[in-house]
């Protein structure tokens, strides 16, 4: 990790700049803002809470050089969209005070110290991060005292947070918003010379992808009007690529940089939509998204290891490097697989029903490790949340144990999202000479269509890579050996803690005794949520 001498950029801002805003009468100078993932002012609870504590706020951004390494796995678009995320908030800054956000660089600890030293208070808001996340926010809370304030409707502290989880959840959303008056505090801000065009020249940030959103609250509210005025259309878009790209409310990647809040969108959903099926159907994947999130706080583990450690591990022994890298790069020889990778190479994007295919025929049908395909959805996709990404994976995959694996016929996909060709057309040209009828198995297009139409599978377009009723039946049978004892570990309060069902404990006991015996069948269908449900 670059950092110190060898940094593209120096750590800022230094000592002397922060004691500069020192007050002349040796009083408290004030509350630092520290902003991570909740990039707006409104209904933000560090916000609320250091205006209420002080009376002049210094709100902080740190571009921690760890987050341009291989641990951060994030594409250079992603990054460009934060980006928009940051200046946009320093125009909210602004247009409040006047002054804006200041930019540091460094580790975080290290710059909130010259703050502490200085005798700033710091506040940030609580959030659910992964291993790194945790350690620096415990760092930061014993060494420093930094203060997280909750306010994001998750479970904290609790011996049973799934205990009437959704219950607490209806009540934060109806509760009312964190706010603050700007007229009550001085905002300040640190010259450092650290701006979002410096840390892109001095990383190398050069997004490639095409049609990205554009970031900040600005627009995360544009959008959000604009869904809410068409949410009516959204159950019959949700699973189709061509009609998800602008029927679904492209409102993650704004939720997962904190631009808007899921309470704010809730409520103004809920106030503004028409009563209806889209309107009931986005309310509950709100409701998904905490839920996802707060499996994520009560277990980091999600990121990297099995929830259920009898499926740690699965499918490590078939690894194969060639199966991975034509899964990647979209040529697999199953035609909505392939649209869909080339999709999410090319602009960070892939409606949920197309990620869940892609996530299911890399692990049941090429049965590679689970963790590969799940960093690369990460390091792609522009709305990549640790928190959604590797939980709806895991679930996918089939890894914590509850009964219902869903596997994806990557050819019925075709027939029913895509009947026409146009999405895969579009991402894979070599097949949009061939008929829409043979896009499902290409591969069974007969000799003289192909010749016709100038389509050579085999030379243009690849053939399948596996046989895919062959694979999915020694998957299938594979996996249910060891599903019985997945179920019944399951059951141990240790793994159901990991695995945070939305029935808690009871759910996962319950699970346990119904499927953890040898005859234990892990059936067809799904009985948990997967990916394809959110939106």
């Amino acid at each position: 990790m670059p950092g110190g001498d060898d940094a593209p950029l120096p750590v800022a801002p230094d000592a002397e700049a922060v004691r500069s805003l020192s007050r002349s009468d040796d009083a408290d100078p004030g509350t630092v803002v520290w902003h991570r993932s909740d990039l707006r002012i409104a209904d933000n609870p560090a916000v609320a809470a250091a205006a209420d504590e002080s009376d002049r706020i210094v709100p902080l951004f740190v571009f921690d050089p760890g987050f341009h390494d291989e641990r951060g796995a994030a594409c250079d678009a992603r990054i460009a969209f934060l980006h928009d995320c940051l200046r946009d908030l320093d125009r909210q800054y602004r247009d409040v005070d006047g002054a804006g956000l200041t930019y540091a660089h460094g580790d975080p600890i290290e710059i909130l110290s010259r703050f502490v030293d200085a005798g700033w208070d710091v506040v940030a808001t609580a959030t659910a991060t992964g291993r790194y996340g945790r350690r620096r926010d415990e760092r930061a809370r014993e060494r420093l005292g930094v203060e997280f304030v909750d306010g994001d409707g998750l479970v904290r502290d609790a011996d049973r947070p799934r205990e009437n989880w959704g219950d607490r959840v209806e009540a934060w959303l109806a509760a009312e918003p964190f706010d603050w008056d700007p007229r009550s505090v001085a905002v300040e801000r640190v010259e450092t010379g650290v701006t979002p065009d410096r840390v892109a020249d001095a990383y190398g940030i050069e997004p490639t992808k095409t049609r990205v959103p554009t970031g900040g609250r600005e627009a995360g509210r544009e959008r959000l009007h604009a869904f809410t005025e068409e949410i009516a259309e959204y159950p019959g878009s949700i699973s189709s690529p061509v009609d998800a790209r602008d029927g679904t409310s492209g409102l993650s990647p704004y939720l997962r940089f904190g631009c808007l809040s899921v309470r704010e969108v809730h409520r103004h959903v809920d106030e503004r939509a028409p009563e209806g099926r889209g309107k009931s159907m986005f309310v509950s994947r709100l409701y998904w998204n905490r839920h996802y999130t707060q499996k994520l706080l009560d277990w980091p583990g999600w990121l990297d290891r099995a929830v259920n450690p009898v499926y740690e591990g699965f499918n490590r022994d078939r690894h194969d490097p060639d199966l991975v890298a034509a899964w990647k790069a979209g040529e697999t020889g199953f035609p909505m697989v392939d649209a869909s990778m080339r999709c999410l190479r090319e602009t960070g994007w892939l409606n949920f029903r197309m990620r869940a295919l892609c996530a299911s025929v890399y692990f049941h049908v090429l049965q590679q490790p689970w963790r590969i395909g799940a960093d690369h959805f990460y390091e792609h996709l522009i709305d990549g949340d640790p928190a959604i990404n590797y939980t709806q994976w895991q679930s996918q995959c089939g890894l914590v144990g509850r009964p219902g694996l869903r596997l994806y016929d990557p050819r019925k996909q075709v027939r029913d999202q895509d009947p026409d060709g146009k999405f895969i057309s579009r991402w894979v040209p070599e097949l949009a000479p061939l008929p829409a009828a043979h896009l499902d198995a290409p591969e069974k297009a007969p000799l003289a269509v192909q010749r016709e139409v100038g389509v050579r599978i085999g030379e243009t377009y690849p053939y399948p890579v596996v046989d895919y009723e062959a694979a999915k039946s020694e998957f299938r049978e594979r996996y249910g050996a060891a599903y019985p004892a997945a179920a019944e570990r399951l059951g141990e309060e240790a793994i159901a803690r990991r695995a945070s069902l939305s029935g808690g404990l009871d759910a996962a006991e319950s699970i346990a005794a119904d499927h953890g015996e040898p005859d234990a069948d892990p059936g067809t269908g799904s009985t948990q949520a997967a990916l394809d449900e959110f939106g």
